[in-house]
């Protein structure tokens, strides 16, 4: 037990302090960086930094799911999400720097927040667990969507990595309703929705 706290406390610091990798390539790496205005640029390193930020998040939801998951195939379907949240950590993190910015101060905050949220998901049991999986990368998918009509046309860059992690989150949603997620009843998804505008309205500038 002890073993396993300390591999945990190790994975959240990692998270937080450590550069993350991707084992993929970087989407529009082979895309030529271009001249955007102060303004454009100020509002896609936002962007960026709202996205990186959810995949804080999303590092210390899947951890505390997977933590009380019961079901091994459920276990397993969350470290898989994991793993290409970390990717999707690395591109937003890396983004961020080419525009010029940094990540946001509040990530401690939220991280610690959404892993006590999955937590207390996976106490749900699994199909609640899978159900709140679900619901979170639907409503990822669309927020992403909604990035993808805001980012200047121009920035290449930011599009590939936001329209490659669109897919990829979708892919996850996909593959918990496969397993059998329950539909979370609709004040929770409202719930989750609202705590998603506070974060990015957060996020967005600090």
């Amino acid at each position: 037990m002890i073993d396993k706290f300390i591999v945990e406390f190790d994975k959240g610091l990692r998270t937080l302090f450590a550069p993350a990798l991707s084992s993929r390539p970087h989407p529009g790496k082979n895309l030529d960086e271009v001249t955007l205005s102060d303004e454009q640029k100020q509002h896609a390193l936002g962007l960026m930094r709202v996205n990186h930020c959810g995949e804080v998040c999303a590092q210390a939801l899947y951890q505390g799911q997977a933590l009380t998951a019961r079901d091994p195939a459920a276990r397993e379907a969350l470290k898989e999400a994991a793993h290409e949240e970390v990717e999707h950590l690395a591109w937003t993190e890396q983004r961020i720097r080419e525009l010029g910015g940094r990540t946001s101060v509040l990530n401690p905050l939220w991280y610690g927040g959404s892993l006590a949220i999955g937590v207390a998901a996976g106490l749900l049991g699994d199909r609640w667990n899978l159900g709140f999986l679900e619901e979170t990368e639907h409503q990822v998918g669309a927020h992403l969507d909604s990035h993808l009509q805001s980012l200047p046309e121009e920035d290449g860059k930011s599009r590939a990595i936001v329209t490659q992690m669109r897919d990829d989150e979708l892919r996850h949603a996909d593959m918990a309703h496969a397993l059998g997620a329950a539909r979370l009843p609709l004040p929770v998804r409202q719930g989750m929705k609202l705590s998603s505008r506070l974060m990015t309205a957060a996020s967005y500038r600090i």
